[in-house]
């Protein structure tokens, strides 16, 4: 598998693995896949990376800023997507370690993360990677008409912003 960086070409590809991510009503509250242009404005223009095998896309990365205030510029949320046909082959996780070296890189001190409680795959995997429960959102949004909980995750780099 070969990382590069997420590109406006890559769009087609990454936008049907969020789709399918939109579909299984566990991964994000987004009901609908966004545009290229809103995707691109939501998102930080570093770590973001697509993931390939045989130069098919199968997952993605990228990071989100938690807040527009200079005080919080190294932290940010993430977003780990894979395409279902390749889950279980532990793309998320070469994804995820991938995702905490460049962000360290780059500057990202803490890393956070939002996740459903019945998304346990992804709760398995940032915990494997040193994020740890910050804390449990009950009934923060409703999806189709339905609460939904989301457990918050943090990781804070032991490198970065330690000083």
């Amino acid at each position: 598998m070969k990382f590069r960086s997420l590109e406006a070409k890559d769009w087609e590809q990454v936008s049907e693995i969020y789709r399918q991510g939109i579909e299984t009503k566990n991964a994000t509250f987004e009901l609908n896949v966004p545009s290229w242009a809103v995707w691109d404005n939501s998102h930080l223009k570093i770590c973001r990376k697509v993931a390939e095998l045989d130069d098919i896309i199968v997952g993605w990365y990228a990071l989100s800023p938690v807040s527009s205030r200079c005080v919080y510029g190294g932290v940010a949320e993430v977003s780990i997507y894979v395409a279902l046909d390749f889950n279980g082959k532990q793309i998320g996780t070469k994804l995820l370690s991938h995702l905490i070296k460049e962000s360290e890189e780059n500057g990202i001190w803490t890393l956070q993360a939002s996740i459903f409680p019945e998304n346990i795959g992804s709760l398995t995997i940032h915990k494997k990677h040193g994020f740890r429960e910050m804390g449990y959102r009950e009934k923060i949004g409703k999806m189709e008409g339905v609460w939904r909980d989301t457990i918050i995750l943090e990781r804070r780099s032991k490198t970065i912003g330690i000083e």
